[in-house]
C-alpha cells in the first residue's frame, strides 16, 4: 500500500466513523486507534496507517495486550514473563490451559509509543543502566513501575548466548523481588568433523550434543511450568501447542511472502513490521493472533488478486535488518521510495516452523537453538543473503540498536558479506527511541540508498 494512500490518525478516525455507518463488526477489543492515545500512546499521532478493516484489528489488537494480561489474571490464569529466548518458551506455556505468557523484552518501545512520557528510561537510568545500555533498558523501569502489565507469577529467562545488555539487566530482577528461572542456550557451533550433527530449522546445523543440552534445559522449564499451573504438560499437550504455533507460523510466512513478492507492496512495512512481532508470543492470546493475521491475509490477497494498488513508480526492493526503536522510520522508509523484501528483525527462529515429527521437547530445543543471535554473526549474514536473494531484494538496510552490545561488530560484518556475496549496496541507519531530531539525517542516508540501488537498475 504506497504512502499516498496511508492515513493519518486523524484521517483513520473520519474511517472509522464511516465504517461503523456501514456496519462495522469489530472484536472485543476494537474501537478508534486514536482512543489509545488518552491512554498514554502519544506516538501514535506521528504514524500513518493502512486504510483496512483488517490493520484496524491488528493495531488495536497490539494495543490491547495489557488489557487481556490483566483479564487473564481476574479469570485465576497464572502469568508467565518470559524473557530472551523470543518464541520457544511461549509455545510451552500456552499448552498448559491456565497459563498466559507476554514478552516484558516489548516494554523497549514503550518508550517510542508512549513519546518518553513514561519516564522508563529516567528510572533504569537511577538504577545505573544508563543509555550505553540498549533500548531494552526500559523493561528495568516497566519492572519498578508496575504500570505497564501485570506482575508475573513466574519470570522464565534464558541466559548464556544471549545478549549483555539484557544479561545484566535481568540479573536486576530477582533483586527487585521476581522469582525468575533462568535456563541456558549457548553458543551454537558447528559440528566438528567426528560429531553427529543435526538440522535445525532454517538452515543451520548444531552438534547433536547441543540440541541434547538444550532439551534438558527445557525440561527444568517444563517442571517450573508445571508446578505454577498446577497442571501436568505431557507430550499430547505439548504437540497440540507445537500445532497451533505452526499454524500461526505459515500463515504469517505466506503473509511476507504475498508482501514481498508482489508487483506492487500489498502491505505498509509498519503494519507488517507489527505482524512479525506476533509470531513470538501471540500478544497473549493465540486464537486471536491467528484471526488477526488470517484477516491480513485475506486483505493481501484482495489488494493483489484486484491490483487495487498503482505500480510501485520505481519503489526500491529493501531487505530490512534488525526492528527499529522508533515505529516512525518505518513510515519515513516508504516515503524515502522503498519497499519492503525481506526482513530478519531478530527472531527468524520464531517465523520457522516448529518439526512435528520429533518428540515435542526435541523440536522445541532445535528451533531455540536455530536463533539467529546464538550463533555466529557470519551464519546470520549468510541467511540474509539467502532470503535477500529469494525476494529479490535491490539493496540492504541494516538498523543497528543504540548501545546494543551485538550491533557494532555484527552489522559491520553483515553488510560487508551482502555487499561480498550479492553486490548489493548497504546503508546502515541507528534509530533512537524518538527520532524526530534525527529525520533529515535517516532520510538522506534512506534515500541514498534507494537513489544507489535505482541507478544499478537495467534499462
Amino acid at each position: 500500500m504506497h504512502s499516498q494512500s496511508q492515513l493519518s490518525l486523524a484521517e483513520w478516525d473520519e474511517r472509522y466513523a464511516e465504517l461503523k455507518r456501514l456496519g462495522l463488526q469489530e472484536p472485543s477489543y476494537g474501537g478508534p486507534i486514536s482512543r489509545h492515545v488518552a491512554e498514554g500512546d502519544l506516538r501514535l499521532r506521528r504514524l500513518k496507517y493502512d486504510p483496512s478493516w483488517a490493520a484496524l484489528n491488528l493495531w488495536n489488537f497490539l494495543l490491547t495486550e495489557e488489557d487481556r494480561l490483566r483479564t487473564a489474571r481476574q479469570r485465576g490464569s497464572k502469568i508467565v514473563g518470559t524473557m530472551k529466548d523470543l518464541g520457544t518458551i511461549p509455545v510451552m506455556a500456552y499448552s498448559l490451559p491456565n497459563l498466559v505468557a507476554f514478552y516484558p523484552d516489548g516494554a523497549w518501545w514503550i518508550p517510542c509509543v508512549m513519546e518518553l512520557s513514561a519516564g522508563l528510561l529516567k528510572v533504569a537510568d537511577d538504577l545505573g543502566i544508563d543509555d550505553s545500555f540498549c533500548p531494552v533498558r526500559a523493561m528495568l523501569g516497566a519492572f519498578v513501575t508496575e504500570a505497564h502489565f501485570p506482575r508475573p507469577d513466574l519470570l522464565v529467562c534464558s541466559v548464556g548466548a544471549v545478549c549483555d545488555d539484557f544479561s545484566a539487566i535481568a540479573q536486576r530482577l530477582p533483586g527487585l523481588g521476581h522469582a525468575v528461572h533462568w535456563w541456558e542456550i549457548p553458543h551454537r557451533r558447528e559440528p566438528d568433523k567426528d560429531e553427529k550433527a543435526v538440522a535445525l530449522p532454517g538452515g543451520a546445523e548444531a552438534p547433536s550434543a547441543q540440541v541434547d543440552f538444550v532439551r534438558g534445559e527445557l525440561e527444568g522449564v517444563r517442571t517450573q511450568l508445571e508446578t505454577l499451573a498446577e497442571s501436568t504438560l505431557d507430550d499430547t499437550a505439548l504437540s497440540a501447542g507445537i500445532a497451533m504455533a505452526n499454524r500461526i507460523r505459515r500463515s504469517l510466512r505466506e503473509l511476507r511472502h504475498l508482501v514481498f513478492t508482489a508487483p506492487s507492496s500489498p502491505l505498509p512495512a509498519l503494519e507488517l513490521l507489527v505482524a512479525e512481532m506476533l509470531a513470538i508470543h501471540f500478544c497473549s492470546d493465540r486464537r486471536e493472533t491467528l484471526r488477526v493475521l488470517q484477516d491480513l491475509l485475506t486483505e493481501v490477497r484482495s489488494r493483489i488478486e484486484s491490483q487495487e494498488d498503482e505500480p510501485d513508480d520505481g519503489r526500491i526492493r529493501v531487505f530490512w535488518v534488525n526492528p527499529v526503536a522508533d515505529l516512525r522510520a518505518m513510515n519515513l522508509f516508504e516515503a524515502c521510495g522503498g519497499r519492503l523484501a525481506g526482513t530478519d528483525f531478530l527472531f527468524a527462529h520464531a517465523l520457522d516452523e516448529i518439526p512435528e515429527d520429533l518428540a515435542p521437547l526435541d523440536a522445541l530445543a532445535r528451533t531455540a537453538l536455530a536463533d539467529p543471535m546464538v550463533g555466529s554473526g557470519q551464519q546470520r549474514a549468510e541467511r540474509i543473503c539467502r532470503d535477500a536473494q529469494t525476494f529479490g531484494a535491490e539493496a540492504v538496510l541494516i538498523s543497528r540498536i543504540p548501545g546494543a552490545s551485538h550491533c557494532a561488530l555484527e552489522s559491520s560484518l553483515i553488510a560487508d558479506t551482502v555487499s561480498r556475496e550479492l553486490d548489493l549496496p548497504v546503508v546502515e541507519i541507528e534509530v533512537p527511541p524518538l527520532c524526530d531530531a534525527m529525520l533529515p539525517t535517516l532520510q538522506t542516508r534512506m534515500e541514498a540508498l534507494v537513489e544507489v540501488a535505482r541507478a544499478r537498475r537495467k534499462p
